[in-house]
């Protein structure tokens, strides 16, 4: 089983919007890997975590990656949750399925199904990342690869 532990791409502040949709640069950014990953990945699943940048992260990838299902909504996976309620969760599983949530949960997440310790340092995230990790029997997991936005941009356009 693969899971593919997504961060939400940038969002706005709360300042500018206090439900904190993508920002214009979260939307391509997030479109951007989406149309990389393309035809590299397959889900049969997309859960998020029902906050307003999640959800639209999701529905991106859905849309150029899973095809036209469903996302859902799902709870104990928002920024502070404790990893460990969700990590038991997964040994019910049994499809390749993409997460989308926050920060710290996300790293977290990859540090406790990795290395037992939700506390070591495994992934640098950074808004938009994706992280794959698999298993064969939900237990032991293993990083397959990891994909941040800036390593699919033009950084010759950048000053």
């Amino acid at each position: 089983m693969k899971i593919y532990l997504v961060q939400h791409g940038e969002a706005l502040t709360k300042d500018v919007d206090s439900r904190r949709p993508l920002s214009n640069v979260g939307h391509a950014e997030v479109g951007l890997m989406a149309e990389f990953l393309a035809g590299h990945m397959k889900v049969s699943r997309v859960v998020h975590s029902g906050k307003e940048r999640a959800r639209q992260s999701a529905e991106i990838f859905t849309a150029i990656i899973a095809g036209e299902f469903p996302v859902e909504a799902i709870s104990g996976i928002n920024p502070n949750d404790p990893v460990e309620d969700f990590a038991s969760q997964l040994a019910d599983w049994n499809e390749d399925v993409l997460v989308v949530g926050h920060l710290p949960f996300m790293a977290k997440l990859v540090s406790l199904l990795v290395s037992g310790s939700a506390d070591a340092d495994i992934v640098a995230y950074t808004p938009g990342s994706i992280v794959c990790l698999e298993s064969a029997d939900c237990k032991n997991w293993q990083v397959q690869w990891m994909l941040r936005p800036e390593l699919l941009t033009d950084s010759t356009n950048k000053e």
